[in-house]
C-alpha cells in the first residue's frame, strides 16, 4: 500500500510539473467524457419522455387488450354480459393493475351535453378508475376518478379544456355541473380536466365511467358504440402466454363474440429506441476518446523524452524496471481520471439543474425525470481512466527501455 501511494503522489508531482502540456493533451478526453455522460442521461430522458407519450394512448409496457364484438347487434345485456366476462378473466388471472375502457377518441360513444349556448355531442371515452395510473393521464386541474365516485349520486367527468371552456370556468373547491342526456337527461359533475381527454384539443371531449355509463345510460343506444375492453398491465415476460391464454378463456365464455386478445403497448419500437441511442452514444464516444488519447500519448512521449536523464538516475539508484514502468503509466492513467472525473461531475451539474418545463414543446411533459444514470458516469470513469492506460503503455515501455548509461549521458 505504501509503494502504491508513493507512485501516486510521484506520478501527480510530475503532472503538476507538466501541468500546462498536461491540461492541454486532456481536453480531447475531458469533452469526450462529458460528451458520453451527458448524451447518455439526455438520452434516457428523450427515452423517458417517448415512453410517457407511448403509455398515454397506448399503456404502459406491457398492457394486453382483449376486445369482444358480437356478431349481430350489440345490446344494453349484450355491454354488461361482456364486462362480467371480461372482468372475471382479470380477476383470475390476479392481475394488480387492469380494467375496463373503450376504444380511446370516441370509442365509448357521445354525450348529448346541454351547454350554456345549446346543445351538443361530445366524443366521450368510458374507462374505469385505474386508466388514469395504467396510461399517465396527467390532470391540469381537479381530480383524477377515484373508487368512491362509481357510487356517487350522479356521474362524474373528467373532460378537457375546450369542455370547461364552454362551461364558463373550473373551479376545483366547487366543480361545475352540467346536463347530459335527451329524453331522460341527467346532471354531472365535472372534477377535473385533462389534455387528453380529446383526441381534437379544439373540440370538447370527457371520460366517463363504465358504471356510470351502464347506470345512468348517458351515451344513449348501445348500437352506436363498441363494449369496452379490457386492459391489462402486466410484466412483459408473461404477456405471450398471458395472450394465448386469454384469447381461449374469453372465446370459451363468450360464445357468439369474436374475441381479439393484443398486447397494445410500445416496448419492442421502445426496446429499439434504447439501442439505438446506446450504440449511437458509445459509438461516437469512442471516436472521441481516441482522439483524446492520441493527444496523452503525445504529451507521454514528450514528457519521456525530456525526462531520460532522470529515468537512468534513478534506474541507476536500483529502481527496478516494474518501478520505473508503473510510474509512467500512473501519470498517465491519473491525468485521464481527474479529467473524466471532472467531466462526470460538470454533466451531473448541468442535466440535474437544466430547466426542462424552459425547452419543452407545448403539451410535452415529463411524469417522472429519471435520475442521473450511475452507469454513464462509472462508464466515463472506466473509459477515461482506460485511455490512460492505452495512452501510458507506449511512454512507459519506451522508459523501461532506456539503457542507464545511455540515459545518463542523454
Amino acid at each position: 500500500m505504501t509503494g502504491l501511494l508513493a507512485a501516486v503522489s510521484e506520478a501527480w508531482s510530475e503532472i503538476r510539473v507538466n501541468r500546462v502540456r498536461v491540461v492541454l493533451s486532456l481536453v480531447g478526453v475531458f469533452l469526450a467524457v462529458f460528451a458520453m455522460t451527458t448524451i447518455t442521461a439526455v438520452g434516457n430522458m428523450a427515452r423517458q419522455m417517448v415512453g410517457e407519450s407511448t403509455e398515454r394512448s397506448a399503456g404502459r409496457s406491457a398492457t394486453l387488450r382483449v376486445d369482444a364484438y358480437p356478431m349481430t347487434s350489440n345490446t344494453a345485456d349484450g355491454v354488461r354480459e361482456v364486462s362480467a366476462a371480461l372482468r372475471a378473466a382479470a380477476q383470475r388471472h390476479e392481475t394488480a393493475w387492469w380494467g375496463l375502457a373503450s376504444q380511446p377518441y370516441g370509442g365509448g360513444g357521445q354525450l348529448t351535453v346541454r351547454f350554456p349556448a345549446g346543445t351538443q355531442l361530445v366524443t366521450a371515452t368510458t374507462v374505469d378508475p385505474s386508466y388514469g395510473t395504467m396510461h399517465r393521464v396527467i390532470t391540469e386541474q381537479g381530480r383524477w376518478f377515484s373508487a368512491s365516485d362509481a357510487s356517487a349520486f350522479a356521474p362524474r367527468l373528467v373532460v378537457n379544456q375546450a369542455f370547461v371552456d364552454r362551461l364558463g370556468e373550473f373551479d376545483a373547491t366547487n366543480p361545475p355541473t352540467v346536463v347530459l342526456g335527451g329524453d331522460t337527461p341527467v346532471t354531472a359533475t365535472v372534477v377535473g380536466v385533462s389534455a387528453s381527454a380529446g383526441y381534437d384539443a379544439q373540440a370538447p371531449g370527457a371520460y366517463v365511467l363504465n358504471s356510470d355509463a351502464q347506470r345512468w345510460n348517458v351515451l344513449g343506444d348501445p348500437q352506436n358504440s363498441s363494449p369496452p375492453g379490457l386492459e391489462m398491465w402486466v410484466p412483459g415476460a408473461d404477456a405471450e402466454a398471458l395472450v394465448a391464454a386469454l384469447q381461449t378463456e374469453v372465446q370459451q365464455s363468450l360464445p357468439g363474440y369474436s374475441v381479439n386478445v393484443y398486447r397494445q403497448d410500445a416496448g419492442d419500437e421502445l426496446n429499439v429506441l434504447d439501442k439505438v441511442l446506446a450504440y449511437g452514444v458509445r459509438g461516437v464516444g469512442v471516436f472521441a476518446l481516441l482522439l483524446g488519447g492520441i493527444g496523452v500519448l503525445n504529451v507521454g512521449l514528450v514528457t519521456v523524452r525530456q525526462r531520460i536523464r532522470e529515468i537512468g538516475v534513478r534506474r541507476s539508484f536500483g529502481a527496478t524496471g516494474g518501478r520505473v514502468f508503473f510510474a509512467v503509466l500512473l501519470e498517465s492513467v491519473a491525468a485521464t481520471f481527474v479529467a473524466g472525473f471532472l467531466a462526470v461531475m460538470l454533466s451531473i451539474i448541468l442535466v440535474s439543474n437544466f430547466p426542462l418545463e424552459a425547452v419543452l414543446p407545448a403539451g410535452v411533459t415529463l411524469q417522472d425525470v429519471p435520475p442521473f444514470p450511475v452507469a454513464a458516469a462509472v462508464e466515463g470513469l472506466v473509459a477515461a481512466t482506460a485511455v490512460g492506460a492505452l495512452a501510458g503503455v507506449v511512454p512507459a515501455t519506451m522508459a523501461v527501455r532506456a539503457k542507464v548509461i545511455d540515459a545518463i549521458r542523454y
